[in-house]
């Protein structure tokens, strides 16, 4: 699977905070060594991207 580039373009919301929902999320995937990276040939950041677009996995911006 390769990055979803189309989706990135269609995305209306804030760019920045689903790049940075993106990095987190394929390190979260990566810690817990989830089965579905295999099946994505290792390509861990783009399926996080995926599930982000998708709206499999939602993010919150924290207030600090």
């Amino acid at each position: 699977m390769i990055f979803p580039l189309e989706q990135l373009v269609k995305f209306t919301g804030n760019v920045y905070e689903i790049t940075v929902a993106a990095s987190h999320r394929a390190y979260q995937m990566s810690m817990i060594k989830d089965p579905s990276i295999e099946q994505n040939d290792g390509k861990v950041v783009s399926l996080a991207a995926r599930q982000l677009f998708t709206e499999q996995v939602q993010y919150r911006i924290e207030k600090q």
